[in-house]
């Protein structure tokens, strides 16, 4: 991606720092402003003040007074103006900023989540975000108050002597060129303590999400190993980029005291040899050379910090222009005939196909139960079915409507999907069902009903607080909730993915049953529990082997003809009483 793609990338981002920000940008502005001609005025009055006591001048001592007044007036207004102003400025940036960038991750597709590492997500909006705020936003108010100071002096030297002005800028060129040396360096040290942040996330959201395995499989002395080197990398990281900083911070301060010392040293010259400098006008080229060092010091830092903002901007903006769902036609949330599956091919890796040739009828109002063994390619379809991926050969139609062609957001108006693993929110039953959106009661109470939820909510109620991923509820409980919220949002089509895995029999039989019951949806089941009280329920069976359809019909039918789905359900059967 070339330099103008990147910019246009990052513009909508840095947007955001300023949408509706800018009149409290232009008070901050304005108290820059009157810091900065008050510091001019107190540099002033040292020529003046210094003159008067060598024998001249052109001002009394009362009238200087009060000139110092007023630029201590000019102070204590621009103190106002900042503390007004500056703090709402900084927090509606950032505010605006991390509300974007979120905002842009939920337009993001199913399969964002399933092929991208979700860390760099969650280090830009903790870690990269503090970096932006600190680097840039926190530092462009500071560095418009030089900038003003430095013009205003820059203004006031040549007043008094070009020539010495002339040399002053001879001497600023080694700080100007230690800046552009070291700036990019800076930019690259940032970027690389973001990337061994975002690996340290992702260490340590294994580690918490694989507790249990962890703690099972007794790995935690190579756990804590992986965390410490992941730690180290990080520590690394910002070693190296405080050595940089300190670089240029000292680097700047050196060519700092090069050029204060040099033009001092010159303007003692010229006043010693009568060239027309006063004591005073070599006191007040010291001063000024402070506004004029400051901007010299302070610019290399401020435009390190916004290189590195920008490269962990650019960063981002490039991953979530990644898997958007592409605009198509909206579809009518109903389903009239039905879902039609035509030569289904699919592969994630290229030469490793999951799917050959996949052809299903899921007629309108059914329920259908997808088998298999493991790998068969049962949850793709599911996926494939959901729009998770377009990189698909054959046809997946929704009453005759090809999917390739119908907008994601409306798809999802059509179908939901109940997952083996159920995220629950640590919030209450009822947001967690509802999903934070508001709904009629009587529909609440529906869903709740329907999914076998209604014992629940009568003995801990609706607001109790369900713990971290669910922590406080059972494993059948969470998958009602999943129920519910599909019921809630009047899909006509549910898809359920493997839902009962991770539950014991009774309560998979109780899930599966409470699915079973809803009329009027089209249901596609993948399920491993191969029960033929809830099998024989379905309108239809479809066993897949190795990616393509061995066998489909009801259950009587399959059973009669005892081929792939009659061996299936034989070993299963044979298991179960192993177990029992």
């Amino acid at each position: 991606m070339n330099k103008n793609e990147l910019q246009a990338l990052r513009r909508p981002f840095v947007r955001e720092l300023f949408r509706g920000n800018r009149f409290n940008l232009a008070m901050t502005v304005l108290a820059a402003v009157l810091f900065a001609v008050a510091e001019l005025v107190v540099s002033w009055l040292l020529k003046e003040i210094a003159d008067l006591i060598a024998g001249g001048g052109a001002y009394d001592f009362r009238t200087l007074l009060l000139i110092a007044g007023g630029a201590f007036l000019l102070f204590g207004l621009a103190w106002a103006l900042d503390r007004a102003f500056l703090s709402e400025f900084q927090a509606r940036a950032m505010k605006q900023y991390r509300e974007y960038v979120f905002g842009r991750l939920m337009q993001k597709g199913i399969q964002a989540f399933s092929g991208e590492n979700t860390s760099l997500y969650i280090s830009a909006l903790s870690n990269d975000v503090n970096t932006i705020e600190q680097d840039f936003v926190a530092k462009l108010q500071g560095t418009i108050q030089v900038g003003i100071a430095f013009a205003g002096a820059l203004g006031l030297m040549l007043w008094y002597s070009p020539l010495l002005t002339l040399i002053a800028i001879g001497f600023s060129l080694l700080p100007i060129a230690v800046s552009l040396v070291l700036g990019d360096r800076a930019a690259r040290a940032e970027k690389n303590v973001s990337d061994r942040k975002e690996s340290y996330t992702g260490i340590l959201k294994d580690a918490l999400t694989g507790f249990p395995v962890i703690k099972s499989f007794k790995a935690e002395k190579s756990i804590i190993r992986v965390h410490d080197r992941g730690s180290e990398s990080v520590a690394e990281a910002s070693r190296k980029r405080t050595r940089v900083n300190v670089t240029v911070g000292y680097s700047s301060g050196m060519a700092g005291a090069v050029l204060q010392f040099g033009v001092f040293f010159v303007a003692a010259a010229l006043a010693l040899s009568g060239r027309g400098i006063t004591a005073g006008t070599a006191i007040v080229f010291v001063q000024l050379l402070n506004y004029v060092l400051g901007p010299i010091q302070a610019f290399p830092v401020f435009f390190a910090g916004m290189k590195s903002s920008f490269g962990l901007i650019d960063k981002l903006a490039e991953a979530l222009r990644k898997n958007v769902p592409d605009e198509g036609e909206p579809i009518a949330p109903a389903l009239a005939s039905g879902i039609s599956v035509r030569d289904l091919r699919f592969a994630y890796e290229e030469g490793k196909p999951v799917l050959n040739g996949i052809d299903m009828e899921l007629g309108a109002g059914g329920c259908y139960a997808l088998v298999g063994g493991s790998g068969c390619g049962k949850s793709t379809i599911l996926n494939l079915l959901m729009a998770s991926s377009r990189d698909y050969r054959g046809e997946i139609l929704y009453d005759e409507k090809e999917l390739k062609t119908v907008s994601a957001s409306s798809l999802y108006d059509l179908v939901s999907i109940i997952q083996q693993n159920v995220f629950v929110f640590n919030s209450t039953i009822r947001d967690n069902i509802t999903m934070f959106s508001d709904f009629p009661e009587e529909e609440i109470e529906r869903a709740i009903r329907l999914s076998g939820l209604a014992g629940l909510v009568r003995e801990k109620g609706g607001d109790y607080l369900c713990g971290e991923n669910g922590s406080g509820l059972s494993g059948g409980e969470r998958q009602r909730i999943s129920i519910a919220r599909a019921l809630l949002r009047k899909t006509p089509v549910l898809f359920v993915d493997e839902a009962t895995a991770s539950l014991d029999a009774k309560t998979s039989f109780e899930v599966l049953d409470a699915i079973l019951k809803l009329d009027g949806y089209t249901r596609v089941i993948v399920t491993h529990d191969l029960d033929e009280s809830i099998l024989s329920r379905c309108t239809g069976l479809i066993a897949l082997k190795n990616g393509t359809v061995a066998e489909r019909g009801s259950f009587a039918e399959l059973m009669d003809r005892k081929g792939y789905f009659y061996s299936l359900y034989t070993v299963a059967q044979g298991e179960a009483r192993e177990q029992g």
